[in-house]
C-alpha cells in the first residue's frame, strides 16, 4: 500500500484495518456506532495492544440487530476499555501515534468488506493529533460499560425480542450513553491532550482576602466560579494575551497562606464582542458584574475531593524560583526586572507560566488526578 501522508480510500477496508494494526499494535482506539461480534473478531485476532472503545449504549440498535451485545462483551473479556456516547455517528480508528482512519464504515463485515464506503487514510502528525484531541474529548465525557450493566442490557433485549418477536421494529428500550453536548461551532485548534498545550497560565479564583480552607470542598469552587466552562476577568482587564488552545490551571487562595491549583482547562481566545457576561450570568453570579470578560474554557478536570488534594503554588516557586513563570524566566535571561516569582502575579487575575512550569505542575496534576481521581463528568454537567 501506498505511504502518503493522507490517502483516499474506497474499498478493502477490512485490509486496511489490517495493514494499520500490523504498522503499530501499540495501542487502538475507536469511535463507532455500531460494532458486530464478527467484524470485531477479525480485528482483534491481529491482536492489537490497550484497546479503548466509544459506541453507542441504544439499546434499540442492539434489538434491531445493528450492533451486538457480544461484541462489547468480548471487548471486556479482552481487557479493552468501553465508554458510551449518545447520538454517536462519527467512525474514527487510531493505531498508536502513527495512522488514522477516518471512515463512513463501521465495524461490521457489511461496512468492511460489501458497502460502498468512503474515507481517509492519514498518517500526517498534525491530523493524528486532532484525531486524538477529538476521541480524548469524547472519552472524558463518555460513560463506562461493566459487566453487570451489560448483563442487564443483554436481559432486556432478549426479553424484548421474545416478546414482540419483531426485533427491527424496536424503538424506547432506552439509551445509556452519556449526553454529550455538541461543541461550539467556533474551530479551536485543541491540543492532543489538556496537558500538551504550547501556553499555559495559572488564572486565580477569588481573591486573596477571600481565603479557604484547605478542607473545602473542589466542588464548591467550582460551583461559585463557573470555571468547568468560563474564567472571569475583571471588567477593566480584558485577557488579551490568552491564546486558542492555552492551558488554563485554575488556582484557588487558601488560608494556609498559599495558593492551590485544582485542575486544568483548554482555553479559547478573548474575543470582546462574544466573551462578555450576559445579563443572565450577572443573575447566577452576582460578582460577575465586576468580573464580566471571558476565557471560555472546554475540557475542565478537576481534582476530586478537597482543596487539599491540589499542587501547592509555593512548592513549584520554591523549587523553580526565576524559570516559575514566562515574566520571570524572561527578566532573569536579560539580567533585568523582577526575577522573583512571587513578585510576578501581585493583583494580577492570571500569570503565564515558563515551559519549566507548565511541565511541573503538569506531572504533579497528573499524579492528583491518578492519586484522588477526578469530579466525575457528570457532576459537572449539573452545574447551573
Amino acid at each position: 500500500m501506498s505511504q502518503e501522508p493522507i490517502r483516499l480510500v474506497s474499498a478493502e477496508w477490512d485490509r486496511e484495518l489490517t495493514a494499520a494494526i500490523h504498522a503499530d499494535p501499540s495501542e487502538l482506539r475507536i469511535i463507532c456506532p455500531f460494532i458486530k461480534k464478527g467484524a470485531l473478531e477479525y480485528l482483534l485476532s491481529h491482536r492489537p495492544g490497550d484497546v479503548q472503545v466509544i459506541t453507542r449504549f441504544n439499546l434499540d440498535d442492539f434489538a434491531n440487530g445493528v450492533s451486538d451485545v457480544e461484541a462489547l462483551r468480548m471487548l471486556l473479556d479482552d481487557g479493552a476499555s468501553v465508554r458510551g456516547v449518545q447520538n454517536l455517528h462519527a467512525k474514527l480508528y487510531l493505531f498508536g501515534t502513527s495512522r488514522v482512519i477516518i471512515t463512513s464504515a463501521n465495524l461490521t463485515e457489511a461496512a468492511l468488506t460489501r458497502n460502498q464506503e468512503f474515507g481517509v487514510v492519514a498518517e500526517d502528525e498534525a491530523v493524528i493529533a486532532d484525531c486524538q484531541s477529538y476521541f480524548d474529548g469524547l472519552w472524558q465525557r463518555g460513560k463506562d460499560l461493566s459487566r453487570d450493566l451489560l448483563d442487564s442490557w443483554a436481559a432486556t433485549v432478549t426479553q424484548h425480542r421474545a416478546a414482540v418477536g419483531r426485533p427491527n421494529r424496536a424503538k424506547g428500550l432506552g439509551d445509556f450513553g452519556a449526553k454529550v453536548r455538541l461543541a461550539a461551532p467556533q474551530s479551536v485548534p485543541l491540543p492532543a491532550t489538556v496537558a500538551d498545550g504550547d501556553q499555559a497560565f495559572i488564572k486565580f479564583l477569588g481573591n486573596s482576602h477571600e481565603r479557604v480552607p484547605v478542607s473545602y470542598p473542589i466542588i464548591e469552587v467550582i460551583k461559585h466560579e463557573g470555571c468547568h466552562e468560563v474564567l472571569a476577568y475583571p471588567v477593566t482587564k480584558r485577557p488579551r494575551s490568552v491564546k486558542d488552545g492555552a492551558v488554563m490551571f485554575m488556582a484557588r487562595f487558601t488560608d494556609e497562606r498559599d495558593i492551590r491549583i485544582l485542575g486544568r482547562a483548554v482555553g479559547m481566545k478573548h474575543h470582546p464582542d462574544r466573551d462578555n457576561a450576559s445579563d443572565e450570568d450577572i443573575d447566577l453570579r452576582s460578582w460577575r458584574e465586576k468580573y464580566s470578560r471571558y476565557i471560555r474554557v472546554d475540557r475542565a478536570e478537576f481534582v476530586d475531593g478537597t482543596i487539599a488534594n491540589g499542587i501547592s503554588l509555593n512548592e513549584l516557586m520554591c523549587e523553580l524560583k526565576s524559570d516559575s513563570f514566562a515574566s520571570t524566566q524572561r527578566n532573569a535571561a536579560r539580567d533585568t526586572g523582577n526575577t522573583n516569582p512571587r513578585r510576578a502575579y501581585g493583583q494580577q487575575p492570571a500569570v503565564e507560566l515558563s515551559p519549566q512550569g507548565i511541565s511541573w505542575l503538569g506531572e504533579r496534576l497528573q499524579a492528583a488526578f491518578d492519586a484522588h481521581g477526578k469530579v466525575p463528568q457528570d457532576t459537572l454537567d449539573q452545574i447551573d
